[in-house]
């Protein structure tokens, strides 16, 4: 599906709320500058989404106190959070975020689905990963397949993230440690500027909120190591092939998917090398990446105003 036209009259509001902030942008005539604020707080009871209205609707009070204060009401407004499927109430989410910021339309999605939006700069059959911190996949057609693949998180999943190949850095450099076979001094020796000795690793690691971060962290002493020490450049590899095949698997049943693929880790040569690797392998290709989630959102909310209609989906999609 083609972009939205730009007939339609009516300023709309997208904002993203990812782990590390929120971010909000509108758009009347043009694009409006990117507003931030801090991102998801996750307790007990799941993400605080009243507090992340809170945070969106004084943005909105910054940028145009007469959208927030409803004098000139969004004609929509697109909400794209991270931890939809997980972590809320989806219906909680719609009605929290619709009464507390008065658009004329709410739109609630999944952060999947925003990026994948974002990343094809279109609303039709396409596959993304993201591989940041964490890792997921997402595909679509709008219609009967929305598969979501990993992002289960740095414990159970996130194959190919940040997060992994930061744990896989530290096991391989704790190997070297050890004396055991492939094992990477290289490895070790840079793990120990970092973060210390490797008896302090374990409560970094393991004991503390920050956890998927301090791994990610790692990350990079692996991608800069590859070109030298043969167990970073496996580990590289590694990860590269296992973001194609959940962009892969993301992507199987669809007709003629864009397939794309995002997220910091893409940086790095040995990475986004093997990525591309394991798609010509099977037959596949990745297309330039138009975006981001915020994008993505701005993107369904001028939809939404200029055609009345957005495809919907009782996990991903969510219209009021």
């Amino acid at each position: 599906m083609s972009e939205p036209s730009t007939s339609a009259t009516g300023t709309v509001v997208a904002v993203d709320v990812g782990g590390s902030g929120l971010r909000l942008q509108s758009y009347a005539v043009g694009p409006g500058p990117v507003l931030a604020a801090p991102g998801a707080r996750v307790g007990a009871g799941g993400i605080d989404v009243a507090a992340l209205v809170a945070d969106a609707r004084s943005l909105l009070d910054a940028g145009d106190g007469e959208i927030a204060s409803g004098a000139k009401a969004p004609e929509v407004l697109a909400w794209s959070m991270r931890g939809l499927l997980f972590l809320a109430d989806r219906s909680d989410v719609l009605r929290t975020v619709a009464e507390g910021l008065g658009a004329r339309r709410t739109i609630v999605v999944s952060d999947a689905v925003a990026g994948l939006v974002g990343a094809t700069g279109r609303i039709g059959p396409g596959a993304v990963v993201a591989a940041g911190t964490g890792a997921v996949a997402f595909g679509t057609d709008f219609d009967r397949q929305w598969r979501r693949v990993d992002g289960w998180g740095h414990v159970l999943g996130d194959a190919g993230s940040a997060a992994a190949l930061g744990m896989a850095g530290l096991r391989a450099a704790l190997r070297a440690h050890d004396g055991l076979p492939d094992g990477s001094p290289a490895l070790l020796a840079a793990a120990v500027d970092l973060l210390g000795p490797p008896e302090g690793w374990p409560r970094l690691v393991m004991t503390t909120a920050d956890a998927p971060e301090r791994l990610a962290s790692v990350a990079p002493l692996v991608t800069r190591a590859a070109g030298t020490d043969p167990v970073a450049q496996s580990l590289c590899v590694q990860a590269g092939t296992d973001l194609a095949d959940s962009l892969l698997r993301a992507a199987d049943g669809l007709e003629s998917p864009y397939l794309a693929a995002t997220g910091g880790l893409l940086a790095a040569a040995p990475v986004s090398d093997a990525l591309d690797r394991r798609l010509a392998e099977r037959g596949a290709r990745r297309s330039p990446t138009h975006g981001g989630a915020l994008d993505g959102a701005l993107l369904l909310a001028r939809q939404l105003r200029d055609t009345g209609h957005v495809p919907e989906h009782p996990a991903y999609v969510l219209t009021r």
